[in-house]
């Protein structure tokens, strides 16, 4: 099969490159999917520069956590009835990823794709999608809270808007861009901010009667905390899935402990197998009922992947996939 891999941390055109490797074999209770659609999520990128830090791959990787395409193989006790089953996949193996012609997972991190929805928007919920559910659901409904999402225009942001206007919160979005700030509105956003313009703090402190948000949702905790501390309601929580301005924050403790606040750093793809079947359950409903259809940006043959990293690090506005083994 033709995979897209690279052996040392660095630009996208300096360090991807197309190899030649064996077809993987499914293992038991793993399928084997032949890849339609590869997802490019931020993390992708930020492993593949070496902002997480070195490359522990001697054999290279093969990135993207996230893909869909249809099941051509089973192992030992996976039912036969599942092989040409449509799927979007979820944590593929951090060497090994969907960025090929074919991957191997387990079996419940294929995930049933329904028949209505291409490859390419299937290959964009896996991190997306769960990434916002841990972060807006994973405690229990918020239902009647105010909730703050900051970032309410991204690939993360853009699905905990609709999950938590879904489940009956009043939310509360910044974006830095008008267009983010407009996909926020449209996905369900009561109040939507400029975060580089507004006083967030403020705004939530007056939406909320001067109790603050219940829960924060952050895209940069690092960028954020003063506001998260100011506009956050005593014993609340802080879901944070990034923070990308400085990975290691100094953090203002008091102002934290001094709420009762709790702080929860999420990741779509740290996933217990209740979470996993749990956030599953959600996405599959609302899927069903026409929601949470990923906006698709950009789709790049494989021999392109490198554009779509730098499209990914250029912020590109919605979702960007690859196609490693046909049409998306």
């Amino acid at each position: 099969m033709r995979a897209l891999r690279y052996f040392r941390c660095g630009p996208a055109h300096e360090v991807l490159q197309i190899v030649e490797d064996a077809d993987p074999v499914p293992g038991p209770g793993e399928v084997r999917v032949a890849v339609r659609a590869s997802g490019v999520n931020p993390h992708d990128t930020k492993k593949r520069s070496g902002w997480l830090g070195a490359l522990p791959a001697e054999r290279g990787v093969t990135p993207h956590s996230d893909g869909a395409g249809i099941i051509d193989a089973v192992g030992p006790g996976v039912s036969e009835g599942r092989v040409g089953e449509r799927v979007y996949v979820l944590g593929a193996p951090p060497f090994r990823g969907t960025a090929a012609e074919m991957v191997v997972v387990g079996q419940d991190w294929a995930i049933p794709l329904p028949a209505d929805i291409e490859f390419a928007a299937g290959a964009s919920l896996g991190v997306p999608a769960f990434t916002a559910w841990l972060a807006v659901l994973a405690d229990g409904p918020v239902t009647g809270q105010t909730v703050l999402i900051h970032g309410g225009g991204g690939a993360v942001g853009r699905v905990c808007v609709e999950l938590a206007a879904w489940n009956g919160a009043t939310v509360v979005a910044t974006a830095g861009s008008e267009p983010g700030r407009a996909t926020a509105r449209a996905k369900g956003a009561d109040l939507v901010l400029d975060r580089h313009a507004d006083d967030v703090a403020g705004a939530v402190l007056e939406v909320t009667g001067g109790r603050g948000a219940a829960r924060i949702i952050d895209v940069d905790f690092a960028a954020n905390q003063t506001v998260d501390a100011a506009a956050l309601a005593e014993h609340g929580t802080v879901a944070a899935y990034s923070s990308t301005s400085d990975k290691t924050p100094t953090l203002d403790y008091y102002a934290f402990a001094l709420k009762g606040a709790r702080l929860s750093f999420v990741q779509g793809g740290k996933l217990t197998p209740s979470q996993r079947d749990a956030a599953a359950q959600t996405i599959g409903a609302l899927l069903a009922r026409g929601h949470l259809r990923p906006d698709i940006s950009s789709v790049f043959p494989l021999d392109a992947a490198a554009a779509a990293h730098e499209a990914v690090e250029a912020g590109a506005p919605g979702n960007v996939v690859v196609t490693p083994g046909g049409s998306a």
